[in-house]
C-alpha cells in the first residue's frame, strides 16, 4: 500500500469517527416519537403552579389543638391578600388578559376585611382524624379598584373605570381536636 492511499484511508476513519462523535450520542432504549421535547406553553405552565400554590396554602384544612376550656374559641387569621386576588381573578376568569388583544390592569387596590361569624359546631367524629370540632370563619371582603381595559382587535380602544367594587366571600374552616391527643410523638416518660 502507497503511503499516499495509507494516508488517504486514516483522514477518512479519523473523518468519520469525528463526525459521528459530535453532539449527543445516543445511549439506552429508543423512545421512537415521545423522545422528541413537546413545547407547553407559559400559560399552562403558570396554570399549574398557580394550582400548586392554591393547594399548597389555601386548599389544605389546617387541625389545630384543643379549645382550652373558658378560653375564646377565635379564628385564624383573616384571608391574606394574595388570596383575595387569587379568587377575585378566578371569579372573573381573567389574570392580565391576551397582550395586544385585551389586557386588564387593576390600580389603586383597597381592600376591606370583615369577620360576618365565628362560630363552632359540636364534637364530631371525622374519619381518619377521631373526634374534633368544626371551626368557621366567614369573611367579607370588599376589594375596590380602577381598571383599565384594552381591547386591541378588531377596533383598538380603552375602557377606564375608575371606581370598581367587588364584594368577595371567603370561608376559612379549621379542626380543633377534642379529649386526649396523640400526637404521634413517643414521651421518654
Amino acid at each position: 500500500m502507497s503511503h499516499k492511499s495509507m494516508k488517504a484511508t486514516i483522514s477518512g476513519l479519523l473523518a468519520a469517527v469525528t463526525i459521528s462523535s459530535i453532539g449527543c450520542t445516543h445511549a439506552g432504549p429508543s423512545l421512537g416519537i415521545f423522545a422528541v421535547p413537546i413545547p407547553v406553553t407559559p400559560y399552562l405552565q403558570d396554570k399549574k403552579e398557580d394550582q400548586f400554590w392554591e393547594h399548597e396554602r389555601y386548599d389544605r384544612v389546617p387541625i389545630l389543638g384543643p379549645i382550652t376550656s373558658g378560653g375564646p374559641a377565635v379564628a385564624l387569621d383573616p384571608p391574606s391578600d394574595d388570596e383575595i386576588i387569587r379568587t377575585l381573578e378566578r371569579s372573573h376568569h381573567v389574570e392580565g388578559g391576551f397582550p395586544f388583544l385585551h389586557e386588564v390592569q387593576r390600580n389603586n387596590v383597597r381592600i376591606r376585611k370583615d369577620l360576618i361569624a365565628d362560630y363552632v359546631d359540636p364534637v364530631r367524629v371525622y374519619p381518619l382524624i377521631g373526634p374534633a370540632q368544626l371551626h368557621h370563619a366567614h369573611y367579607k371582603c370588599t376589594v375596590t379598584f380602577s381598571e383599565t381595559k384594552r381591547i386591541g382587535w378588531p377596533v383598538p380602544h380603552t375602557l377606564e373605570d375608575q371606581e370598581v367594587v367587588e364584594v368577595l366571600y371567603i370561608d376559612h374552616n379549621h379542626l380543633h381536636m377534642v379529649g386526649d391527643v396523640d400526637t404521634g410523638v413517643a414521651s421518654n416518660y
